[in-house]
């Protein structure tokens, strides 16, 4: 047992085993061998990182503008969009239409001015059951200004207009203190239900009657300058109100305003043996309006005497406004008499 060991180490101490394995130059040969090898395999990963980051931040930028772009210019649309919806708000005009069905519109004066009382004639187009039992109430609005105020009172509407399925000729007396544009909201129950822009002139810039569009045509602006308002109707008898030996009216001092009232006309002076036609306008002293009030047209015919007179004529009258009123008479489209009426109901 012994020589086998000893013939072991024999052959160890002769083999590679023996003795130092690596010179020095073998070692640092191979220590830079391995530093190059782990240098290659730490720098490969940074490699990518960079690659992918640099691509990453590139399309993050190219997202990230384009999309700033594409807002950019949506928001350029918006503004001009809304800046054209505001601009269209304050248009004039006498309609309010929603989903291209007209809900209604106005009829104001065309010589309508600031710091007056004047009527406003209001068509609803609903049926009445859309107004039925619900307070109407008006605010207008002062594009200059901005100021907001309450032109008409809640009122409860409980019938129709006389001679109307609905509210076709609601009537209301507004008075807006300055000139310009003003934005007319309608509210019904307090809920928005449209609106209209008128353009409110001056007082200063009011120097002449303006006559309705469908006046008639022999009717002039010159017939309305020389009204004696101090001479008032009288007492005639037989509930005559008027001028002595002219013209009067049975129910003028009846309740009138804004109601369809019964007038019986009388006129002195007329040969009524040929067909006569009587032709009626009125003219508002406060706001220097001129108003049909017959509420069958312009014109009515003349019947025979009645009461003492030549020549008389009944008819529906509708009074829009409270205050002093100059009515003139034309017989056969001659200005033949002027009655001068105060209305306060």
């Amino acid at each position: 047992m012994e020589k086998k060991l000893s013939n072991l180490r024999a052959a160890m101490n002769s083999s590679t085993h023996k003795g130092k394995h690596f010179t020095e130059i073998q070692k640092r040969k191979i220590m830079s061998s391995l530093n190059q090898i782990q240098t290659k395999e730490i720098r490969k990963p940074n490699v990518s990182i960079y690659l992918i980051s640099t691509i990453a931040a590139t399309l993050f930028f190219f997202v990230v503008y384009t999309g700033l772009f594409t807002n950019l210019s949506l928001s350029g649309d918006i503004n001009q969009n809304d800046k054209q919806t505001v601009e269209n708000q304050w248009e004039i005009r006498e309609e309010y239409s929603k989903n291209n069905k007209v809900l209604f519109n106005v009829s104001p004066d065309p010589y309508l001015t600031a710091g007056k009382s004047y009527g406003y004639i209001f068509s609803f187009k609903e049926s009445f059951n859309t107004y039925r039992g619900k307070e109407i109430e008006i605010y207008a609005i002062h594009k200059e200004t901005g100021d907001r105020i309450n032109v008409l009172t809640p009122f409860k509407i409980s019938e129709p207009t006389p001679g109307y399925s609905s509210l076709g000729r609601f009537t209301a007396s507004l008075t807006v203190p300055e000139s310009g544009i003003w934005k007319y909201e309608v509210y019904f129950d307090k809920k928005l239900y449209g609106d209209v822009v008128l353009l409110v002139g001056s007082e200063n810039n009011q120097t002449k009657i303006i006559l309705p569009k469908n006046t008639p045509s022999f009717i002039l602006t010159r017939d309305f300058e020389n009204v004696e308002w101090s001479k008032e109707a009288v007492d005639l008898g037989n509930n005559i109100i008027g001028n002595d030996n002219k013209s009067g009216v049975i129910g003028a001092d009846m309740p009138s305003l804004n109601i369809n009232q019964k007038w019986m006309w009388h006129l002195w002076g007329i040969d009524n043996t040929t067909e006569n036609n009587l032709t009626v306008v009125g003219l508002h002293k406060e706001s220097d309006t001129v108003h049909q009030i017959l509420t069958t047209g312009w014109s009515i015919e003349l019947g025979g005497e009645n009461n003492g007179a030549d020549a008389h004529a009944p008819s529906s009258v509708n009074i829009p406004l409270k205050g002093e009123w100059a009515v003139l008479l034309y017989v056969n489209d001659e200005l033949f008499d002027i009655l001068v009426y105060n209305i306060t109901d």
